[in-house]
């Protein structure tokens, strides 16, 4: 078969676009009538093809558009497919409903979450917090180690988690848009002090009435030296980790540490992701939950607390303190903003 070149195969097209038939194109080329036909029989197919719709609906938002709402979401100027309905209306002059926006927000790798509950970080706290993960980014697992983290909880008999949502890719950095600022001690029914360390927990200890510098001394003297003298332990052996609640600064508290010749760590405000407690904590109240059934009182809460408390494994308390290391590079990495922990 002879090879037809793409200048006469364009002539022939041309010709039967005309209406010429296929026997005189034939003849006029120079070609057989079987190859005019076969040509004529592929434009009627092309054109179909172009001619066929689409299946599906199509979508309403353009290329254009859809960077649009990305953008509004990536920035933080809009926090919720409500919120990037309004600024497309005001701004764009464009109406399309919240849930073509979600579908949008998906298709371009963003997927709605709960927003996670974080102190407020000033932009003086991320610089303190900056400054100490600079200052302890070579301790070791074993300097960790010599720590005794402590903390106070509340847990709950029951309650409502309060939930906000937002929008973000997977694997992206938590920013400030991302989480929902919260004030220490947002609610509960019982509160308890603890200490733990890589050795295991300490001692627990329930605090009825709230809590003030005179029981915050107390609870020093008497439960945290039980805790040293129970894992064998000198207080020059240890390093004491404490927020910066005003009753663990004031100054007979300061003097009891130096009387006692306790090492203090120095900690950065609005830093509960740099304490590995906040994770024991989260894993009791997780234990408890699966106890909720048995739970009907604070009594019975308090008596299932200490029993979960005294039940964490020390690998439990081990994997926490490692975790600090890591937690310390998030936080330079962040420079002193929200970290994943």
């Amino acid at each position: 078969m002879a090879y037809t070149t793409l200048e006469k195969r364009a002539r022939i097209s041309a010709l039967l676009e005309q209406g010429m038939s296929v026997r005189q194109i034939a003849q006029q080329e120079g070609v057989h009538y079987s190859t005019v036909s076969r040509i004529g029989k592929r434009m009627d197919s092309n054109r179909a093809l172009q001619d066929k719709p689409k299946p599906g609906r199509p979508h309403i938002l353009g290329p254009r558009d859809e960077r649009k709402i990305v953008r509004l979401i990536v920035s933080g100027k809009a926090q919720t497919a409500v919120q990037v309905q309004s600024e497309l209306r005001t701004g764009e002059n464009l109406d399309v409903s919240t849930n073509t926006i979600r579908r949008a927000l998906k298709r371009n790798g963003l997927a709605s979450c709960a927003k996670r509950k974080k102190p407020l970080l000033r932009k003086k706290h991320r610089q303190n917090r900056l400054k100490f993960a600079k200052k302890y980014r070579k301790w070791a697992v074993e300097d960790w180690s010599k720590v005794v983290w402590s903390d106070e909880s509340k847990f709950m008999l029951f309650g409502s988690d309060g939930r906000q949502y937002c929008w973000k890719k997977r694997g992206e950095p938590l920013r400030d848009c991302h989480v929902n600022p919260t004030v220490k001690h947002g609610g509960g029914n019982i509160m308890v002090w603890g200490c733990f360390m890589a050795r295991g927990v300490g001692y627990l200890s329930r605090i009825d009435g709230g809590l003030d510098g005179e029981l915050y001394r107390r609870i020093l003297e008497e439960e945290f030296m039980q805790t040293l003298e129970w894992y064998s332990l000198e207080k020059k052996d240890v390093v004491f980790q404490q927020d910066n609640d005003p009753k663990h600064t004031a100054n007979l508290t300061k003097r009891w540490f130096l009387d006692n010749g306790v090492s203090l760590l120095d900690w950065p405000a609005q830093s509960p992701d740099l304490n590995p407690i906040e994770h024991l904590w989260n894993e009791v109240d997780r234990r408890l939950r699966s106890l909720q059934s048995q739970i009907t009182s604070k009594e019975d809460l308090w008596e299932k607390l200490q029993d979960v408390w005294n039940g964490i494994e020390v690998d439990v308390c081990k994997r926490l303190v490692e975790s600090m290391p890591e937690r310390i590079a998030d936080v330079i990495k962040a420079k002193g903003g929200y970290t994943r922990w």
